[in-house]
């Protein structure tokens, strides 16, 4: 099968964004941030060595997101991947804003002024979740069309019309403003193996460009100024993690008040562990066809995606044998299939995420419940949980990067 990222329009983007990456200028900026972040932050001994793998794709993030803004030559480009190579070069990752690693997030500049036309092709198996999000130039919504309800050709194909006028009798519409400058495109891939995201481009009816091309300059201090911004926010963001308690992800949700048209439901906290410890975490669905619990590191990056189970979503995870599904946290295999591995991480920061609820709300069984355990009792704490030898362990990792493999292919 094809990898839908890689376009021509994401190859050209990549390569600008390593000549930005290696402009004096940026790299003036790169070495202040660095200091200032580690001045801020202050990681202990493995969040310390953490940042310098992901300090690298912040960075690069911001540089491939801030080359695709100008709405009168929009393109569609993936904001977020993982290290990969194009031809001779070696891009790096551009994970950034604690990152979903079942999400392929794209964006597309837009003037609220102009009508464009975003042409593209669903896969099946169809995605669980997929959204295109209009936003203003503070990341709220202007609309918002769900992927699930495009109207499709007998081909998968579609069209998405986008300007300010009302939606008429066209099949699939994102109604624009003023005030919108981007759309932010989220493709949830839960069967890596299987699941393909949307092909998908980008054209303006307006003609041809009525300004010039940002001049290189103007692009690296735009890259400048956006890991300035992205340094400060991933801070920001964090502190909504690390002032609760450490490894508490209690959380039972009241369908009355905070559940009664909630779609999505995030639960952020961090862990602190020791060598001989595991988090102990027990979720309750609530009806979500959605879950993820992914693992993030101070710099809101995950770590490794690819070959170890630093993430699990429902189709990773193996319910225990009582029906529940519970996951472990820890430095050390425990011996489980369903081991949330924190990379050499003795604390990090987790984001418990449920989404796509039956009837658009969740059920009032959704909540989780955490507690530390040690390793040396999972044969009583966890008498119910699939276990694994180092064989099977070495075949789950083998499969889990086999089927990633697809979105960093050429």
């Amino acid at each position: 099968m094809s990898n839908p990222i890689n376009t021509p329009d994401q190859r050209r983007f990549e390569q600008e964004a390593v000549k930005v990456l290696h402009d004096p200028r940026m790299q003036e900026t790169i070495a202040d941030r660095r200091a200032y972040w580690l001045e801020k932050a202050r990681p202990g001994p493995a969040q310390r060595q953490a940042f310098e793998t992901k300090y690298d794709e912040v960075v690069f993030g911001a540089i491939i997101w801030s080359l695709n803004t100008d709405p009168e030559r929009p393109a569609v480009v993936t904001i977020s991947r993982s290290p990969h190579r194009l031809g001779d070069l070696d891009i790096p990752g551009s994970r950034w804003g604690l990152d979903n690693p079942d999400s392929v997030y794209r964006v597309i500049p837009i003037d609220g002024a102009e009508r464009y036309v975003i042409r593209g092709r669903v896969h099946q198996p169809r995605l669980t979740e997929n959204y295109f999000t209009l936003w203003n130039a503070h990341m709220g919504t202007v609309d918002v069309l769900d992927g699930k309800s495009l109207v499709l050709d007998e081909d998968g194909r579609f069209e998405i019309f986008v300007d300010a006028d009302e939606k008429g009798d066209r099949a699939n519409h994102v109604r624009s403003s003023p005030a919108a400058v981007e759309f932010y495109i989220r493709d949830v891939v839960t069967d890596w193996a299987q699941e393909r995201v949307n092909d998908l481009s980008i054209e303006r009816l307006g003609g041809e460009p009525r300004r010039p091309e940002r001049s290189f300059d103007q692009k690296v201090a735009d890259a400048q100024a956006m890991l300035i911004r992205n340094v400060d926010n991933t801070m920001r963001w964090n502190a909504q993690a690390l002032d609760k308690p450490a490894n508490m992800f209690d959380f039972v949700i009241d369908r009355d008040t905070d559940g009664a048209l909630r779609n999505q439901v995030y639960i952020m906290g961090h862990f602190d562990l020791a060598d001989d410890e595991g988090l102990l975490i027990e979720v309750a669905l609530g009806g979500a066809r959605y879950f993820l619990a992914p693992i993030t590191n101070l710099w809101g990056t995950t770590n490794d995606i690819v070959d170890r189970t630093s993430s699990l979503n429902l189709s990773q995870i193996e319910r225990d044998a009582d029906g529940a599904v519970r996951l472990l946290v820890s430095l050390r295999d425990p011996g489980i299939w369903n081991w949330l591995d924190s990379c050499d991480m003795p604390d990090g920061l987790m984001t418990l995420r449920w989404a796509e609820f039956e009837n658009g709300r969740p059920d009032a069984g959704l909540g989780a419940k955490s507690r530390v355990i040690k390793l040396a009792d999972i044969a009583r704490e966890l008498p119910h949980a699939r276990r694994v030898t180092p064989q099977e362990r070495d075949a789950q990792r083998a499969r889990r990067a086999d089927s990633y493999a697809w979105r960093i292919a050429e």
